[in-house]
């Protein structure tokens, strides 16, 4: 019996991890100081973390193998007003999934009467014409360094990062020290037609 609740403990870890969550000790170090520097990250300083993060060949651990690195990606501001509205409608929903809340703050989905899907925040954004988009988040991490390392220990989250057919990036941060996770990450990913 005591087996099954280690492995059992193990996959919700692992699913947690994956999703890109954090861990309780990462929530309880990020201080107010730590809300305020997330959100002081520059568009620079985070384009060169991801693109850094892109030019290493790695393993995804996803079933590919090692994958050779990925071309840099440039800014698109579509992409970032996508990726901002999300992190703001998980901040302010205290919410965290790839589905917007439904509420005033998912504003793509509210003027839809529905939830928001990444898909559809992208579109609304402005982000049309386009032959693949992505998305990942992640909640908790104080720099954008943290998020990047979340995301390349989770299979899925890797592979976004280091997908050779995005070109366009646009990543948000919004923090709001009463929910959950205290810091939200958004990376919306693009390539045009």
């Amino acid at each position: 019996m005591t087996h099954l609740k280690i492995l059992s403990l193990t996959l919700i870890s692992f699913f947690f991890i994956a999703c890109g969550g954090a861990s309780d000790a990462s929530i309880t170090t990020a201080e107010t100081s730590s809300y305020e520097h997330a959100e002081k990250t520059t568009q620079d300083e985070i384009l060169n973390a991801i693109n850094e993060a892109r030019a290493v060949a790695r393993d995804c651990q996803d079933g590919n193998g090692l994958i050779s690195a990925a071309p840099a990606l440039i800014w698109n501001s579509d992409l970032y007003s996508s990726a901002y509205e999300h992190s703001y409608d998980l901040a302010q929903s205290n919410t965290f999934s790839h589905y917007g809340s439904g509420t005033a703050s998912d504003v793509t989905g509210s003027n839809n009467g529905d939830s928001s899907y990444f898909n559809d925040r992208i579109k609304a954004n402005g982000y049309v014409g386009y032959k693949t988009i992505g998305e990942n988040i992640a909640g908790g991490q104080a720099t954008i360094e943290e998020a990047i390392s979340a995301w390349l220990v989770s299979p899925a989250h890797c592979t976004n990062l280091m997908n050779s057919n995005f070109k366009e990036i646009g990543v948000a941060v919004v923090s709001d020290e009463n929910s959950e996770y205290g810091i939200y990450w958004t990376q919306s990913f693009g390539a045009k037609k």
